[in-house]
């Protein structure tokens, strides 16, 4: 019995790390947004903090360490523009601007300010935090190195190149993307538009189907590893150690 229960305590010890060290800063001066995309995010495991303009937003990010910034540009005291750059003095936060106009020459300066994405309102939830997921596995990526490895397996996400064993294998660019998606998030379930979202992007508008057609000739091209790409019935795909 005490055994259990310390398994239990150890569990959500663990749980509460892991949403400790994802945390959001969503700063927008539009409550109806902010209330939106902070609903999003905690569905995606993060811990949300809130800023109502520029000064708050500000402050937060200096003084809390954040996985990822949303940052509005038109906000009250300081604009998003100068929270963007101020922030890039001093941390290396990935920030996505968020811009209700789309003009070409307020994008290129929020990318010259230090942002890493940008993203135009209005916009659907669902595909920012898609952009969130692309942005956080290439800095997860580039933090532990370009190459994943999972048993034999091993994924060089940055110049595309997948081996089993010592032995290349010949994947096509979606199909690699699909693969580290998948590996990178051992056990978590796709549904074929989190796929999509993730590996196409927010801008296609193609058959789902095609996600179906990749795996299965990812998993001809992987020979006894592509075993690991499960698919789950009536949901999507995951990848499991066999």
């Amino acid at each position: 019995m005490f055994w259990r229960i310390l398994k239990q305590c150890l569990t959500i010890l663990q749980k509460q790390a892991i949403i400790e060290m994802m945390k959001i800063l969503i700063a927008d001066d539009n409550k109806q947004i902010s209330t939106i995309l902070a609903e999003y995010a905690k569905k995606e495991g993060f811990l949300v903090e809130l800023a109502a303009n520029g000064e708050e937003a500000l402050q937060k990010a200096i003084n809390i360490d954040f996985s990822i910034i949303l940052l509005d540009v038109m906000m009250p005291v300081y604009d998003g523009f100068y929270v963007c750059k101020a922030i890039r003095q001093t941390k290396n936060t990935p920030i996505i601007m968020i811009t209700a106009k789309g003009e070409d020459y307020e994008k290129i300066l929020g990318l010259d300010n230090g942002a890493d994405d940008y993203i135009v309102k209005p916009f659907s939830p669902s595909e920012v935090m898609a952009r969130i997921r692309a942005i956080l596995r290439r800095v997860s990526a580039s933090e532990a190195g370009s190459i994943f490895s999972c048993g034999n397996l091993s994924i060089d996400i940055e110049n595309y190149i997948v081996k089993i064993g010592d032995e290349p294998v010949v994947l096509t660019k979606k199909e690699v993307e699909i693969l580290y998606t998948l590996a990178f998030n051992k056990t978590k379930t796709f549904t074929r538009d989190n796929l999509l979202d993730s590996v196409w992007g927010h801008d296609y508008f193609g058959d789902d189907r095609t996600v179906d057609s990749h795996i299965k000739r990812l998993r001809i091209k992987l020979g006894e590893e592509g075993k690991k790409i499960k698919t789950v019935w009536g949901v999507g795909y995951k990848f499991e150690e066999v």
